[in-house]
């Protein structure tokens, strides 16, 4: 697959994180397709170009979202995505992580460094304080990514998020930038 020049936000050993762009579509949704199995029940990324250009336009032109493609350095593959969802300035300075892997990427670690440059970035440049992830109980894989990366547990929240045709139970996880101290 062609990977559309963009010059990297952030590096890592192994990683690159760029921002999302319309030209990204085709690879995308491809690997959104093949990953169907990966992801269902937890997770529903665009798989036609229709679906994408509508989600990776709300990320490019809300400012209450940041989108990131954790990119291989070695390939420029897409591994993965990282979006920070309702951005809240003032006061608050958070957001909420939303992330998925594609199949091809899956258990190889990429998706860690990829978080570890995500909150780089939004502790960074972006200037927020904090970081929370909603995640399903049953999601073994996105629990341990937010444990890893030092996200503690603050709570459950019984009927939170609508996912799949239901209203579904998630367990809160945050990171502020004092914990990264």
């Amino acid at each position: 697959m062609s990977h559309p020049p963009s010059r990297p936000l952030a590096e890592g050993p192994r990683v690159a994180l760029r921002p999302f762009t319309l030209a990204d579509g085709p690879e995308f949704t491809a690997r959104a397709r093949e990953s169907k199995d990966l992801h269902r029940p937890w997770l529903f990324p665009p798989d036609t170009d229709e679906a994408y250009a509508d989600y990776a336009g709300r990320l490019i032109e809300d400012p209450a979202r940041a989108g990131f493609l954790v990119c291989e350095k070695d390939s420029g593959a897409i591994a993965g995505f990282i979006n920070i969802n309702n951005i809240v300035r003032g006061g608050f300075q958070c957001g909420a992580l939303g992330y998925g892997v594609f199949a091809h990427a899956a258990g190889r670690g990429l998706m860690r460094e990829g978080l570890e440059l995500v909150i780089g970035y939004a502790f960074g440049p972006l200037g927020l304080h904090r970081l929370e992830i909603n995640a399903q109980p049953g999601n073994a894989a996105s629990l341990a990514l937010a444990r890893g990366a030092g996200f503690r547990r603050e709570g459950f929240s019984p009927d939170m998020i609508y996912v799949d045709g239901a209203w579904r139970d998630h367990e809160r996880w945050a990171l502020t930038t004092e914990m990264r101290d």
